[in-house]
């Protein structure tokens, strides 16, 4: 008699294949979901280790997206206050070239533009991105420059500009308020003039001499101390001229011309042919003088004011060592007793290297700024000395002083050639930025791509996905009933 056999061993290999295909619904439930084929790259088999690349390919190229963004935006307010500087140095330089009367304040229009021109300018230096100074270099945490009052007028222990300027002014001009020029009469027929002893890096400096003037002969300049001179022989006839040009301390120059005239009384430039040659010796010698103090409380102090700017804003503040009317050379200012200006990071190397950024892998742009820089800080010191210098209406020098400091103001704010614009380091952060917008785009096109193969390796398709389902859930479905059949067989159901 034949025996019949369990179902015991069948039963569990039934049930370890519905619970495999159980995980295998689950698995299948979570892709709909989340439209990904695995949580571990291990579940991603071979294609696994390019996952791994891709995804810290994409990593780098967010991280390169976030730091042209922090970029772009420093980028954007620094083009910002370079284009107002720009525009507040033409406004000023119109103003300048603008004829105006002196108020009863002792200023003028061009002067009232300037002072509320450099207090916005000093404002705009000091932009901050998020907590970043972008004027101060590498000690972006720092203030870019001292506030306008400061600067302009000092805090009561340290000088500002306007010391500056008044002490300047009256190195330049000197005790007799000459420009430390001496006029003396070297002999009866003669007349010279020539720089103090001993030198001084203030005042006029002698330049040339030349003469038109009949029975003279001029010599210099030479020796040392610097002299020229004339000595008459005989009497110039009317109409005859003799030069003397000086330069100043801004590297200007200016001439003065004196015509010989049998008036008694003469205008202004003009020195009477005396009788003889001692006599007319003697009144050029009173015209050059009358003629050079003129000039000295005019040119002299408008290019005195010119270079006390440069003075304070171009470096290491300098001064005028002891008294000023005496003071023969310059001295550097201290923290201590001068106002530094610019109290950002002061460095050698070029302003742009002060920050830098890698916008791609091999790609990186420079793009720091130190308000010091030539091109800002020639617009500021320009538009400081025009803001400092004061004026009396009872001063009968005050008119020419300021035509001769507005035409200076309004030719350096055209910015000799050579010297560096705001415009140029513009160009240069405009090149900087073109740089961070070919990298964004670049690295957009980069990251779509990269995005499009790791979502094809990771990625699943819903409708493979929901027809996997649909089959496996018949299976199941088959599956659970014939295992449920063959729970309920029993030997009297066989039999």
């Amino acid at each position: 008699m034949s025996s019949i056999g369990g179902i015991g061993t069948r039963s569990s290999l039934t049930v370890q294949t519905l619970v495999e295909m159980r995980k295998q619904l689950d698995d299948l439930q979570r892709q709909l979901g989340t439209g990904k084929k695995s949580d571990t790259y291990a579940g991603l088999g071979l294609e696994r280790g390019l996952t791994v690349g891709l995804r810290a390919r994409l990593s780098a190229l967010n991280a390169f997206q976030s730091s042209i963004t922090h970029v772009d935006v420093r980028l954007n307010l620094a083009q910002t206050s370079l284009g107002r500087l720009i525009d507040v140095g033409r406004t000023v330089k119109s103003a300048a070239f603008q004829s105006s009367t002196i108020d009863s304040n002792g200023s003028t229009i061009p002067q009232s533009t300037a002072y509320a021109s450099l207090n916005e300018m000093l404002g705009l230096l000091n932009t901050q991105a998020g907590d970043r100074y972008i004027f101060s270099g590498r000690e972006a945490e720092k203030p870019s420059v001292a506030s306008f009052e400061e600067v302009m007028d000092g805090d009561g222990v340290r000088a500002g500009f306007k010391q500056i300027v008044s002490e300047r002014a009256q190195a330049d001009l000197g005790t007799l308020g000459r420009g430390r020029m001496v006029i003396t009469a070297p002999t009866l027929t003669s007349v010279q003039v020539a720089e103090e002893a001993p030198a001084t890096v203030f005042g006029f400096k002698l330049a040339s001499i030349n003469s038109s003037l009949s029975n003279t002969t001029t010599t210099g300049p030479a020796g040392a101390p610097p002299a020229m001179s004339i000595d008459f022989t005989g009497v110039p006839n009317a109409g005859e001229k003799v030069l003397f040009r000086f330069d100043l301390p801004d590297g200007t120059s200016e001439l003065i011309s004196l015509t010989a005239t049998t008036s008694a009384t003469p205008g202004p430039n003009e020195f009477t042919i005396g009788v003889d040659a001692q006599t007319t010796a003697a009144n050029l010698q009173t015209a050059v003088t009358d003629s050079i103090e003129t000039l000295a409380n005019t040119s002299l102090v408008a290019a005195s004011a010119i270079a006390a700017a440069d003075n304070f804003f171009n470096g290491t503040p300098q001064r005028v060592s002891g008294p000023p009317a005496i003071a023969t050379t310059l001295v550097a200012g201290t923290p201590a007793n001068t106002v530094i200006w610019y109290t950002g990071e002061v460095g050698a190397d070029p302003a742009r290297a002060t920050a830098t950024a890698r916008v791609d892998t091999s790609i990186s742009i420079s793009y720091g700024l130190r308000a010091d820089e030539e091109g800002i800080r020639w617009i500021v010191q320009n538009v400081a000395a025009l803001a400092a210098m004061t004026f009396s209406s009872g001063d009968p020098d005050a008119v020419a002083r300021n035509a001769a400091l507005n035409a200076r103001i309004g030719t350096n704010l055209s910015v000799p050639a050579g010297t560096q614009r705001i415009e140029d380091i513009s160009s240069e952060l405009a090149g900087a930025q073109q740089t961070l917008q070919s990298a964004a785009e670049r690295h957009r096109q980069t990251e779509s791509t990269l995005a499009g193969m790791l979502d094809g390796i990771e990625g699943v398709s819903d409708e493979e996905v929901a027809a996997q389902i649909l089959a496996l859930q018949t299976r199941l479905q088959a599956s659970l009933q014939t295992t449920a059949m063959l729970y309920q067989t029993s030997l009297v159901n066989y039999l």
